[in-house]
C-alpha cells in the first residue's frame, strides 16, 4: 500500500498541471485557486471532525495562516497564474527546481545549512536547465514574450513561497496533527485566493465548461485530497529519500501530458533542460 500510495503521488501530482491549464480555458486563475482549496479543506477538515481532536489551538491559527500564504497563496497561486502564459509542461520543469530556492533559503538562516560545493554545483546546473528553457522565447520580444517573461517570475516567486512556507512550517511544528494542520492551512490560503480574485472583480468572468469543471474536480479530489492523503501515507511508510523522488517523475510526466493533451512543444531542447534540472535534483 505504501508503494501504491507512492506511485499516486508520482502521477497524480504530475498531472495537475495539465489539470490547472485546463480549468483555465474558463476559470479565472485566482477565483480557480479559491474554489480548489476551499473546498479542498473543507471536506478534508469534515472528514477529520468525525475522528480526530489533534486539531491546532486558537493561538496557533496564525501560523498556520501565514503557512496558508505561503505555500498555497504564493506558492501555488504563482503557478496558477502563470500557466495562463507558461505552457504546463515547462512549468513543471521550472517548479521543479524549487530546492534551489529551499537551499538558498536555509542558507540565509542563522541556524540554517550551509551551502557546500556540491550543493553550488547542484544550483549552477538546475538555472542553466532553466535558462535553456526560456531564454529562447524571451529572445522572441514583442507582448507575448513579455507575458511569459511575467509568467516565468511569476513562477519564481511560486517557488520562493514554497520554499519559505515549508522551511517555516518544519521550524514552527505544532504537536497537532499534519492531516489537521494542512486542512487548515488550505482553507485559509483559499480564502486568500478568494479575496484577491474579488478584489480583481474576477467573478464577474466567472464561467464554467465541461472540460474547467471536470478539470476543477479532479484538482479538488485528486490534486488536493487524495495526493496529500498518499503523500502523508507514503512519508509514513517509505524513507523519505523514496518519496521524495516523486520530483523526479512529476515533470517528465507534466512534459508529456501536456504535448499528448494540449499539443505543447516537446523538442530537443525542453527535453535537454528537463534533464539538467533531474540531474540538479539528483545531486541534492
Amino acid at each position: 500500500m505504501a508503494w501504491i500510495a507512492w506511485l499516486t503521488v508520482c502521477v497524480v501530482w504530475g498531472t495537475t498541471y495539465l489539470a490547472i491549464r485546463i480549468s483555465l480555458e474558463t476559470l479565472p486563475p485566482a477565483l480557480m485557486a479559491a474554489m480548489r482549496w476551499l473546498t479542498a479543506g473543507g471536506l478534508l477538515a469534515a472528514g477529520l471532525s468525525f475522528r480526530s481532536n489533534r486539531w491546532p489551538e486558537p493561538r496557533q491559527w496564525p501560523g498556520m495562516a501565514l503557512a496558508g500564504l505561503l505555500l498555497i497563496g504564493l506558492g501555488n497561486g504563482g503557478v496558477v497564474w502563470a500557466e495562463q502564459v507558461v505552457p504546463s509542461g515547462l512549468t513543471a520543469v521550472i517548479v521543479a527546481t524549487v530546492p534551489f530556492w529551499m537551499v538558498g533559503v536555509e542558507a540565509a538562516l542563522p541556524s540554517g545549512e550551509r551551502i557546500t560545493w556540491r550543493s553550488a554545483l547542484g544550483l549552477v546546473v538546475g538555472f542553466s536547465g532553466i535558462l535553456l528553457l526560456v531564454w529562447p522565447e524571451l529572445r522572441k520580444g514583442g507582448a507575448q514574450a513579455i507575458r511569459f517573461g511575467w509568467g516565468v517570475v511569476a513562477l519564481q516567486i511560486a517557488c520562493a513561497g514554497w520554499a519559505v512556507g515549508s522551511t517555516y512550517s518544519r521550524r514552527h511544528a505544532t504537536n497537532a496533527g499534519v492531516a489537521e494542520s494542512t486542512a487548515l492551512q488550505m482553507v485559509f490560503g483559499g480564502l486568500l485566493m478568494l479575496a484577491v480574485g474579488l478584489a480583481l472583480g474576477e467573478q464577474h468572468a466567472l464561467r464554467f465548461s465541461t472540460r474547467s469543471a471536470a478539470a476543477l474536480i479532479y484538482l479538488i479530489v485528486a490534486g488536493s485530497i487524495g495526493g496529500f492523503l498518499a503523500y502523508a501515507y507514503a512519508l509514513r511508510h517509505l524513507p523519505v529519500s523514496i518519496v521524495s523522488t516523486y520530483a523526479y517523475i512529476n515533470p517528465v510526466i507534466a512534459v508529456v501530458l501536456g504535448s499528448l493533451v494540449l499539443a505543447e512543444p516537446l523538442g530537443a531542447r525542453i527535453a535537454l533542460a528537463a534533464g539538467l534540472v533531474v540531474a540538479y535534483l539528483s545531486r541534492g
